[in-house]
């Protein structure tokens, strides 16, 4: 069940990235990027979560021959499944504006700090005297 849960959400959370860099790609600046990708892959997301939380219903409720042992996998995976949607539409796009203003961060303070003298550079300047 965790197996299959993590695969889900890891999907779910790809699709939103994707669409992301897609839209950066395109010209977007990230944070509008990260908002219509969000808001664009909001129905695939969904719709595989609601999938996969009534498919689990039938082994959260119990049924069938020794379906009170798998209850608790049915239950964990449903609320799972829930709770990382959530977090999916939530998070990531958060997370990845995040990352794109410290990487804009980091390569705006390369391209200030001036290149290293190497020793070809140095013995190309001429002596003063």
């Amino acid at each position: 069940g965790l197996i299959m849960l993590l695969g889900l959400v890891t999907k779910n959370s790809i699709l939103v990235v994707d669409y992301s860099n897609v839209l950066v790609a395109r010209g977007r600046d990230p944070l509008a990027a990260a908002k219509e990708a969000a808001a664009v892959r909001f129905r695939p997301v969904l719709m595989t979560a609601v999938s996969t939380i009534l498919g689990m219903m039938p082994i959260a409720a119990g049924f069938g021959a020794g379906g009170e042992a798998r209850m608790p996998l049915g239950v964990s995976v449903a609320g799972g499944m829930l709770t990382s949607t959530a977090l999916t539409l939530l998070v990531i796009p958060v997370m990845y504006t995040l990352v794109a203003q410290l990487q804009a961060a980091v390569v705006g303070r390369l391209a200030r700090q001036p290149a290293p003298a190497t020793r070809s550079s140095l013995a190309a300047e001429p002596t003063p005297g």
